[in-house]
């Protein structure tokens, strides 16, 4: 090829490579990326004059012009490259916007600090939960003790009553799970256990079927939550009832169904009824046959609007098989079953009152429970029985009983919220969190408490020997007074104080019980 053409087009190329690239210069200053055919365009003039430029290299020395002729074409072609790449990001952009969300897409909230995720669809959650419990008390008992009583100490101190971590939700819309692990104790800490884990079946509705280990609904103090309790602990009567056979980390299937009758404009009942089949507890040590029993529980909740709330409920629980302890060849109560109770703080282990292992072919607890809430007052109290049958034995079959009735004034105006789906009383839902610098300093609540549990069964007279049958189990009466300080939804200070009068005999007829008063706090955080 001539020189002179060969410079000519040369000097064409660098024309046309100057022009392309002032309007790629001009196209990425535009607000809007280039479209298609724009870029289509000057990919077609690059082929071009890179086919061109082949030539002019083929048919001449390697020269400066030519160089730099193919340093601008490699740079234009990087540029062009990004250019496509921005087009097509906006192009994906654009076409989401305009789609609904993904129904797999998650979302992530932390109502009062609790992490939450969600499907935008609804049909997949998981929420962190925790629920934390550091309990300090004090006993006041040094002067009080009977001479016949030796080596009976009280344990003051702080430890944390609950630490548990787990988590929960739903899976495919329908079924909803629960797993959860405890570190906590009462009087000292825990290595650490399962506390829950169930799957429940929601579809079914108004029925809901519950499987695993869980707490089984049964009685309105027991069905109460750990974390919205309005004194330390849980009524020993209603303590001892639930863990016959119901109680926490219990091995159980539960059938329960709940609806309302009536309208919101006028009185309305909502209703409970609830069965379950429940096993032995979770992290036992049971080698031969475990308890099996059946538990019931109905409750009718009659109310109008949000000025006044009643409850009236009753609750079984029969144990058809003991736990076999021993076996068929090993020595001592072979299917015992024992109640007891430590007062109602657990700094110390202590249980003062106790029936002993009772050798027994079956038992049974009859419940009855009652509340009436007017605005920001609430009244509430249960009974109990408690029965046992004795095995192969022509003893008279013991009997005990006991009972509370306790209140709760939310100062600051605020009330319980009734909960139908478990048939008791949560926590208030408070108006305004601990805020000093807006002039809000939370929600306020006094509580107090009396309860009875007697587990003596012809338990004969004083200086005198167990009257053949008898069971000298005690009798426990508590005075309780609380004073709750809740600073925001997941944040609670407690002050309980304590009146406990305990009346046992020894099996020769000693006074064995004891009066002491108690002083207990409690730091909590749950979400």
């Amino acid at each position: 090829m001539p020189t002179s053409r060969k410079r000519g087009a040369a000097a064409w190329m660098s024309a046309s490579l100057a022009g392309i690239l002032l309007c790629s210069v001009s196209t990425a200053a535009m607000a809007a990326p280039p479209s298609d055919a724009k870029l289509q365009a000057m990919q077609q003039q690059l082929d071009a004059m890179r086919a061109q430029l082949d030539a002019l290299q083929a048919g001449s020395q390697p020269n400066a012009q030519l160089n730099a002729m193919q340093q601008q074409l490699d740079a234009f072609a990087a540029q062009l490259a990004e250019m496509k790449t921005q087009a097509e990001t906006s192009s994906a952009a654009i076409a989401t916007l305009q789609l609904p969300p993904a129904a797999n897409s998650v979302t992530t909230t932390l109502p009062n600090g609790r992490p939450t995720f969600a499907t935008a669809d609804g049909r997949f959650t998981a929420n962190i939960r925790a629920i934390l419990m550091m309990d300090a008390g004090k006993y006041f008992q040094d002067n009080n003790l009977p001479t016949t009583v030796t080596n009976r100490d009280l344990n003051d101190g702080i430890n944390f009553r609950r630490a548990r971590i787990g988590f929960d939700g739903r899976l495919f819309s329908d079924f909803d799970y629960s797993f959860v692990y405890e570190f906590g104790g009462s009087g000292v800490e825990e290595a650490g256990r399962l506390y829950e884990a169930s799957v429940t079946y929601t579809a079914l509705r108004p029925f809901r079927l519950k499987v695993g280990a869980f707490e089984p609904n049964i009685g309105l103090a027991a069905a109460t939550s750990t974390s919205q309790m309005p004194l330390l602990e849980r009524p020993s009567p209603a303590e001892a009832a639930r863990n016959v056979a119901a109680g926490d980390s219990r091995a159980a299937i539960q059938l329960s169904a709940n609806d309302a009758i009536g309208s919101e404009t006028g009185i309305a009942v909502r209703w409970l009824a609830s069965g379950a089949f429940t096993g032995n507890t979770l992290g036992g040590t049971q080698q031969f046959d475990e308890q099996t029993a059946w538990i019931g529980r109905v409750a009718l909740a009659p109310y109008s609007g949000v000025d006044w709330q009643a409850h009236f409920g009753g609750n079984i629980q029969h144990v058809y098989q003991p736990n076999d302890a021993v076996g068929p060849t090993g020595a001592g109560v072979r299917y015992p079953i024992q109640i007891r109770e430590r007062p109602e703080l657990r700094e110390t282990g202590d249980r003062l009152i106790d029936t002993g292992a009772i050798d027994s072919a079956s038992a049974t607890v009859y419940g009855a429970e009652a509340a009436f809430q007017l605005r920001n007052v609430l009244l509430e109290g249960e009974v109990f029985r408690y029965e046992i049958e004795r095995r192969n034995s022509t003893l008279p079959n013991p009997h005990f009983r006991g009972w509370y009735v306790q209140g709760s004034w939310v100062l600051t105006g605020e009330t319980r919220i009734y909960n139908p789906i478990e048939a008791r009383f949560d926590a208030p839902r408070q108006n305004y969190s601990f805020n000093p610098a807006a002039g809000t300093w939370g929600m306020f609540e006094l509580a107090a408490r009396y309860s009875t549990l007697d587990l003596n069964y012809r338990e004969g007279l004083d200086r005198a020997a167990t009257p053949v049958g008898g069971v000298r189990g005690g009798e426990q009466k508590i005075l309780s007074l609380g004073a709750n300080w809740y600073l925001n939804p997941s944040m609670r200070l407690m002050l309980d104080y304590q009146h406990v009068d305990i009346d046992r005999l020894t099996a020769a007829g000693a006074q064995a019980g004891q009066e002491y008063d108690a002083i207990a706090a409690r730091a909590q955080v749950t979400f």
